[in-house]
């Protein structure tokens, strides 16, 4: 099994990265959110859950220990497989989950594409309180390690990695419109990469269907 990988970042793409460690190449699935504080020729550590199925095996990366133990307990819930874990991480924080799950906030939930309202409700009940009180950690805590780089240079990255999430490209680019005219901005600062993927998606969520 492994755990964890720290090594130089060969290729960022919209849901996955390639991570050098000693010569070998490691592809990465993570969500939009960790491949955003990733940065191509520099060196990086990811946490990692390695899935192993009778004909693949399959890395997901995730920017802490915690995001990855969230990962792999929500499998646990029936019909939830590591994509799924994965794009309720890329919409939610582990405590922003594990406040859904205990206040039975199915709304919150459902705004992860690929759950609707049946499933929401599998999950509040199969987890029940597996996942832990909330531990308070900060979202999108990465984010604030990216280099600097120009506002308009990050406000495509959240739109293409709401793209790579499956959103068609102009309701991504409206969405993250939407969001930076409520914070009455422009533009997306380094450490706002997250946040701002993270309210995107939620609009996004309760404008499905």
């Amino acid at each position: 099994m492994i755990a964890s990988l720290t090594g130089t970042v060969a290729h960022v793409g919209l849901d996955r990265a390639v991570v050098d460690v000693g010569g070998v190449g490691y592809l990465v699935h993570a969500t939009p959110t960790t491949l955003a504080t990733l940065r191509v020729g520099e060196t990086a550590g990811v946490s990692t859950s390695m899935v192993v199925r009778e004909d693949s095996m399959t890395l997901y990366g995730f920017g802490d220990p915690d995001e990855r133990d969230v990962f792999e307990v929500v499998q646990t819930v029936s019909g939830v497989g590591p994509r799924l874990a994965l794009a309720m991480l890329a919409v939610h924080t582990p405590d922003a989950l594990r406040r859904a799950v205990a206040g039975e906030d199915l709304a919150a939930l459902t705004r992860v594409p690929g759950i609707g309202r049946k499933g929401a409700q599998r999950i509040v009940l199969e987890l029940g309180d597996r996942l832990g009180p909330p531990s308070g950690a900060l979202a999108g805590a990465g984010a604030a390690t990216e280099p600097a780089a120009s506002a308009g240079d990050h406000s495509e990255r959240v739109v293409e990695a709401l793209a790579g999430l499956g959103w068609p490209a102009k309701q991504a680019d409206d969405a993250v419109a939407k969001v930076l005219a409520d914070a009455g901005t422009d533009a997306i600062a380094a450490d706002e990469v997250a946040t701002t993927l993270r309210a995107a998606l939620r609009l996004l969520g309760g404008h499905r269907g």
